[in-house]
């Protein structure tokens, strides 16, 4: 434990993504969109390609941010927001497959909708959670489940960036850091 006249730690404690809900949720929003990809959009598709690099920068970029943040608040901010953004884009292909093969998007009330949706409280969630609705199923449930959890992965982003901001405001960022410790040092 550290002693009360230590300065703070010029680069606090960081990284720690894999515990983040929204890396969690993302990971299995990759896993399942590389499933989707491959039983229902041509392996040689743009398209494909595409989506499953989403998903991936979702992910990716969570990790990558996390690990930015000992020393970057700005840069961490920046890549979940990436992350957040590569989602949204993967949720319109979502979206875009359902319309271009006439396949209904399922509303918020939709029975099945609430049946995924609650899946989201099963504890030590994983790909296998939602695997049988990828997996087993028809498209027009594959897609939908998985607009439903990328939704659930942006929510999540959407707050993580919310308690970032907030952090940031009240905290500072590295150059700040730098500066108090810098100046605590020199008046010891």
């Amino acid at each position: 434990m550290p002693n009360q006249q230590d300065p703070p730690r010029l680069i606090p404690p960081h990284g720690g993504y894999k515990d983040l809900q929204s890396y969690r949720m993302s990971e299995i929003v990759h896993d399942a969109t590389v499933v989707f990809c491959n039983r229902f959009i041509s392996i040689r598709s743009r398209t494909h390609d595409q989506m499953v690099q989403a998903a991936r920068s979702g992910k990716q970029n969570i990790a990558e941010g996390c690990m930015a943040s000992g020393t970057s608040k700005k840069f961490e901010l920046k890549l979940i927001s990436v992350a957040r953004a590569s989602l949204e884009e993967l949720l319109v292909d979502y979206q875009d497959y359902l319309r271009q093969h006439n396949l209904p998007l399922w509303g918020k009330e939709h029975p099945k909708a609430k049946e995924v949706r609650g899946l989201c409280y099963k504890k030590d969630r994983s790909y296998m959670t939602y695997k049988t609705y990828i997996e087993n199923n028809p498209p027009e449930t594959a897609a939908n489940t998985m607009i439903c959890l990328i939704h659930q992965a942006n929510d999540l982003l959407d707050q993580q960036l919310r308690a970032l901001e907030k952090e940031f405001l009240e905290e500072g960022g590295f150059t700040e850091r730098l500066y108090r410790t810098r100046s605590q040092r020199r008046k010891a």
